[in-house]
């Protein structure tokens, strides 16, 4: 009897368990989500991340419970706001910070190469967003600390964690920079954020560079101007350990910790996936860890386990989750179908849409039914290119287009180019394109440019063929090239390892980005794109 007893007993406190066990899929933004931080109001979160050399810039998330996340925009989606002169995959948006305070969003950012630190503020998430208020302090990854009426501003000019305070109208400095932390001695201190808990300031940075070593750092101070006493239990997030040296998700680091309505703390934060040994080509994405901060106490993310991509909360943190709509448990659910026939203007569509640079408006026009890209330079020259596109979100995803051969316009023979690009930086790409002429692959890998299609293959257009259909799809390991005329069937014409435009291979600090182009002096009409995961 008394087994019987401790049996059910057993199977009662399994199932409670169970019960109150939540579980999600890291990352929570997948793709090219790099920076994030994140803010509360009421019940609802919003979370942005950063866009380098993209326009519009800066996308913006809402979410109930911090694993399903739908853009509701993008913060900086004027050229005023955005000047992307020359900007590259290296350069331009970095690291944003959003914070809410007294009914007012502020967000505040570094324009790397065109102007340096500033700040947009909006009475709602989803804009319009201010002018740019440009600011004294520079150091990039700048943030935002309020505390009555008083507004702080963190950022590391010459790799040191520095505080000022600011007026958050103007912007004007009204305090002198005050150094605060120069971190562990891990190199590249940057991501600085305050909170204030029970009397004492935290300040939570990133070390070791936004590559394996990333990690997530945290000090204290009774005073917010310091002396900052480092956690000795620092790092607080890494998975360049024993721990997580076998997880695919790697170069954890660079985060904002959030409390949610119920008291519960979270850390958002970037890491990325790898595929095919070491080598990742999404870009730094966003994920979610819970964390425990007990009174008086350091915080403890995830229990001091390695961060996964399947991800288990219980106790209060399960209780946010609990009542969130469920989906699937795939890697992601992404779906674009698009026919431009349908479009209104260029306005309407998704905010997941992007260009490279600020786009020039002539060159994207809505025609008889498609869109016409007008050439204009090239992907590889990298300046103001015509690209028309979105991120590219699991390793296993299928894009394509179709393009009118028939209205294809060659203003100087065989100059235009037109098709659709697997896109890491200006000078790393796969091009899907085609001449009018000849349908083919293009590689370009740094300073090596080369036609990459399979022997053998017969890559002319046939004669009268009045539509070319373009389609790229991927395993996460492999790219494969495939081409189709009218309403015949697909033929693979090429194919490419992703870890080619790896950023271990390609560099940046971006991630692919899936798009139409058009390059050279000439017009390309696309009836449609599509994207599928």
């Amino acid at each position: 009897m008394k087994l019987k007893r401790r049996s059910l007993l057993i199977v009662f406190v399994l199932f409670f368990t169970q019960a109150w066990a939540q579980h999600y899929r890291n990352p929570v933004i997948p793709g090219f989500h790099p920076d994030p931080s994140v803010c509360r109001v009421g019940q609802d979160f919003y979370a942005v991340c950063s866009s380098f050399n993209y326009f519009p810039g800066v996308p913006i998330y809402h979410s109930r419970d911090l694993v399903h996340w739908r853009q509701v925009g993008n913060v900086l989606n004027r050229e005023s706001q955005l000047p992307l002169k020359d900007a590259s995959s290296w350069t331009g948006i970095y690291a944003p910070t959003i914070r809410y305070h007294a009914g007012t969003y502020y967000l505040i950012t570094a324009n790397v190469g065109n102007g340096g630190n500033f700040m947009v503020t909006s009475r709602r998430p989803e804009g319009p967003w201010s002018e740019p208020i440009w600011l004294e302090q520079q150091g990039i990854d700048p943030s935002l600390y309020f505390e009555g009426d008083k507004c702080y501003m963190v950022s590391n000019p010459n790799g040191v964690i520095t505080l000022c305070e600011i007026d958050p109208q103007s912007g004007k400095q009204l305090s002198p920079s005050r150094p605060l932390w120069k971190g562990d001695g891990g190199r590249y201190p940057e991501g600085p954020h305050i909170y204030n808990k029970e009397g004492y300031y935290y300040l939570l940075i990133s070390e070791g560079g936004t590559e394996l070593a990333h990690h997530l750092t945290i000090a204290r101070s009774r005073s917010i101007y310091g002396p900052y006493e480092s956690n000795p239990a620092n790092p607080i997030l890494t998975n360049c350990n024993a721990k997580g040296e076998n997880m695919q998700l790697q170069g954890t680091g660079h985060g904002d910790l959030v409390q949610d309505a119920q008291g519960n703390w979270w850390v958002m934060f970037l890491a990325y996936r790898n595929f095919g040994g070491s080598y990742h080509h999404l870009g730094r994405e966003t994920c979610l860890a819970p964390v425990e901060w007990k009174k008086g106490q350091w915080p403890v993310v995830y229990q001091g386990n390695a961060i996964d991509t399947m991800m288990v909360t219980d106790g209060g943190h399960a209780a946010l989750l609990a009542g969130a709509t469920a989906r699937p448990m795939a890697e992601s659910t992404r779906r674009v179908d698009l026919r431009f026939a349908s479009v209104a203007s260029l306005a309407s569509l998704g905010p997941e849409f992007i260009y490279l640079q600020n786009p020039v408006a002539a060159h994207y026009q809505l025609v008889s039914g498609s869109l016409r890209l007008s050439g204009h330079g090239s992907l590889t020259d990298n300046r103001q290119p015509t690209f028309l596109g979105l991120r590219q979100c699991s390793g296993m995803m299928a894009v394509e287009t179709s393009l009118r051969l028939d209205r294809f316009v060659q203003l100087a023979e065989g100059n235009v180019v037109a098709g659709l690009t697997v896109y890491q930086i200006h000078d790393s790409h796969f091009d899907l394109c085609t001449d009018g002429h000849k349908v083919q692959v293009r590689c370009r890998l740094k300073s090596l440019s080369a036609l990459c299609n399979h022997p053998g293959v017969d890559l002319s257009v046939p004669a009268g063929a009045k539509t070319m259909r373009l389609r790229i799809t991927s395993d996460g390991l492999m790219y494969h090239f495939l081409v189709a005329y009218d309403q015949g069937v697909f033929r693979e014409i090429a194919s490419q390892n992703c870890a080619l435009v790896s950023t271990e291979v390609a560099g940046g600090f971006t991630g692919v980005t899936l798009g139409m182009f058009a390059e050279g002096d000439g017009t390309a009409d696309f009836e449609s794109f599509a994207y599928s995961e």
